[in-house]
């Protein structure tokens, strides 16, 4: 009887043994599943965030671009009022003037900014030179002579170099 005793005590000791393992495993089995939903979860939020990022850096090089292609009409505003300034056409001044100051005023709130180049250092970063000219006094040698064509910077980065006359 005491091997049937044994052989008893044996089979719950052996189930529980195999409860355990399966207990085990389904708990392996879950925090694996857990892990790869934290990954996707992660992976997600990382495509959103750069499909965000990616829609504004579209907009804005749309509006970069849109604003480059304005930049010539400036410029014919600026010659325009230079030629008006010897005419005696008072309304032609003033109705240059006006457009040139309202077109400007609007680029100026999209983030538009004329660089000042007149005067100053010649910067490389923000000056191209087209030409050096001896310097009519030692002060003015590396400065800024002339401005040939204006510069502009649309929310700190340069859009379009200006192009100057450099003093040797």
């Amino acid at each position: 009887m005491s091997e049937k005793n044994t052989k008893e005590a044996k089979k719950p000791q052996k189930k529980g043994e195999d409860l355990q393992k399966k207990i085990e495993e389904l708990n392996a089995k879950l925090a694996k599943e857990h892990d790869d939903y934290l990954r996707l979860m992660a992976e997600f939020e990382t495509f959103r965030r750069r499909s965000a990022e990616e829609r504004l850096a579209l907009v804005g090089s749309a509006s970069a671009d849109t604003i480059k292609g304005l930049l010539p009409v400036l410029d014919d505003c600026e010659r325009a009022m230079e030629l008006l300034a010897k005419s005696s056409d008072d309304a032609a001044k003033e109705g240059t003037a006006l457009i040139y100051n309202k077109l400007m005023d609007y680029l100026k709130t999209r983030g538009l900014a004329v660089i000042e180049a007149k005067g100053t250092k010649f910067d490389v970063d923000q000056h191209e030179a087209v030409t050096q000219f001896p310097a009519p006094t030692p002060e003015q040698k590396g400065m800024v002579i002339d401005v040939v064509q204006t510069g502009y910077t649309l929310n700190g980065k340069v859009l379009r170099y200006a192009k100057v006359v450099v003093g040797a």
